[in-house]
């Protein structure tokens, strides 16, 4: 009988979808990644009727109107709370995972889900200015972007660690697509039901936290961080649906001894870490790369676009919630294909795609005043845009920051890709209106070129990490970054190799 090809390299069986490994991944990005998206697009259709009730609430208590030049700096401030609020929420993600874990952050987290939800939902009820803005605050914390990916990753075999990482960004796509639905103005986005589509938001939370405490914890921190082998097994095992998991626990044991002389690494020492260089140079590109490429510019042209394409008014919403659409579907092919197509292809494809179609929509747009059919042009580059970036700049990022960083290493990583993430979301939230402004269209040609520049990035630098065990993944950066590991190759492939050959000499004898 030949060996199975699984044991060849690692030495770890060839895991398969279980329920377990299902159920968690579905509770999960739907309590955290689905409210995540929901929060990002929630605010927008009922703009009009909460500046309303904030000069209403003014009103009320001062017995005037608020200025325009306040009630659009108030407003300002609502919407930036929460990529600010975002940043501040990824800096508590490496203290909060260590200490709770990381499953009992993501329940930690639901507590600044549930509470604000039944506030935002009863707000009209009280005439409070600063209580939309705090709770948005509150809302976006930043810590379920981060710790679902890590979780997911950690719980994960390493033939469907592409695949399930790609579900947070589904989920998050999911999330803005049903809030468009839900803001549309014959459904919520009216007077009478702002309230109550803000106040939605709480119903993923109270979902997580009545069945994530059935599922469990990331085997990797029990064993790596708390030292529990027993409570790993008993996880690896639920989450496997087989008893022997002892090539997962060994391939564990020896990434603990490859960086046992690192100990645990805060992101002052991730920073100053040669052996960590290109991954933390990567972490950063990756993010301000998917941020800074004109995405989030896009959607705010694109009822402008829409608009001088001919479609009435009133239907410009319907188109929106299209687009949407076509970013789920687009995320739902990227799961199916990334563990065929790989990561690193994905992300140079979806830039690539982002590059041309920035450039293109900048010709379009100067050109669809004086040639018929540029503005239908214009609304092509939207949608090919929006593909091209779900299938790689928006969901891969999670997945590479997981598979890049090592147990000790990972929640320090997680909280700068945060911390970038939402800085460069806050920056081009900022900047972009005055963008637009001085140069109008031209703008499109800025994040054209930041694309080109992440495409060249990925390249020249990130290697393919499809089905490889973190440690693999480590060995292939270490050299990239001229260090040795801190377990010898010989030591690591003998020990890989003796644990395989056990485990296919037990399934042999199993079939026999």
């Amino acid at each position: 009988m030949e060996k199975p090809q699984a044991f060849q390299q690692c030495g770890t069986r060839k895991g398969h979808l279980t329920s377990v490994l299902a159920l968690a991944t579905l509770v999960s990005v739907f309590g955290s990644s689905f409210q995540y998206g929901y929060n990002v697009a929630v605010i927008n259709s009922p703009s009009l009727y909460m500046q309303r009730f904030y000069n209403q609430s003014y009103f009320d208590r001062y017995g005037k109107y608020m200025d325009s030049s306040f009630q659009t700096l108030l407003w300002s401030l609502t919407v930036s709370m929460y990529p600010l609020g975002g940043f501040f929420g990824s800096l508590m993600v490496a203290p909060l995972v260590n200490y709770f874990g990381r499953k009992g952050t993501l329940l930690f987290n639901n507590i600044f889900s549930i509470i604000p939800a039944i506030l935002m939902g009863t707000s009209k009820l009280g005439t409070v200015l600063h209580t939309n803005c705090l709770l948005t605050l509150l809302f976006c914390l930043g810590l379920s972007s981060n710790v679902v990916p890590m979780y997911l990753g950690e719980l994960s075999p390493k033939n469907f660690r592409g695949a399930i990482g790609v579900m947070p960004q589904l989920f998050i796509t999911i999330g803005i697509l049903i809030a468009q639905i839900f803001g549309l103005r014959n459904i919520l986005a009216n007077d009478r039901g702002w309230p109550l589509l803000l106040g939605l938001t709480g119903i993923p939370a109270v979902v997580e936290l009545i069945f994530l405490p059935f599922f469990p914890e990331s085997p990797r921190y029990m064993l790596i961080q708390k030292g529990d082998e027993v409570g790993a097994r008993a996880a690896l095992r639920r989450l496997r649906g087989w008893e022997d998991v002892d090539g997962e626990i060994e391939e564990m044991r020896l990434e603990d001894e490859s960086e046992k002389a690192e100990g645990r690494l805060s992101v002052l020492n991730l920073c100053s870490f040669r052996s960590l260089r290109w991954q933390l140079i990567t972490v950063v590109v990756l993010n301000m790369g998917q941020q800074l490429s004109g995405v989030n510019a896009i959607y705010y042209y694109a009822d402008s676009i829409y608009r001088s394409a001919g479609v009435k008014e009133n239907d410009i919403q319907y188109v929106t919630v299209g687009t949407g659409s076509v970013n789920v579907f687009m995320t739902i092919a990227a799961t199916a294909i990334i563990e065929k197509a790989g990561r690193r292809l994905l992300l140079l494809l979806g830039f690539a795609i982002c590059c041309i179609f920035c450039m293109i929509l900048t010709m379009s747009l100067n050109l669809q005043d004086s040639v018929n059919g540029m503005s239908y042009l214009s609304i092509t580059c939207v949608i090919v845009y929006v593909i091209g970036h779900a299938i790689g700049p928006s969901p891969i990022p999670y997945v590479i920051t997981t598979e890049i960083f090592r147990q000790s290493s990972r929640p320090a990583a997680f909280m700068v890709a945060g911390s970038v993430h939402w800085l460069s979301n806050f920056l081009v939230g900022l900047i972009f209106p005055f963008l637009e402004k001085g140069i109008g269209e031209y703008s499109f040609i800025i994040f054209g070129v930041i694309c080109l520049a992440t495409f060249a990035y990925i390249f020249l630098i990130i290697p393919e990490t499809k089905n490889k065990t973190f440690l693999e993944i480590s060995q292939i950066l270490a050299k990239r970054n001229n260090v040795e590991m801190k377990v010898e190759q010989e030591q690591l492939d003998l020990s890989l190799r003796d644990v395989g050959h056990q485990q296919w000499k037990a399934e042999k004898s199993t079939h026999l």
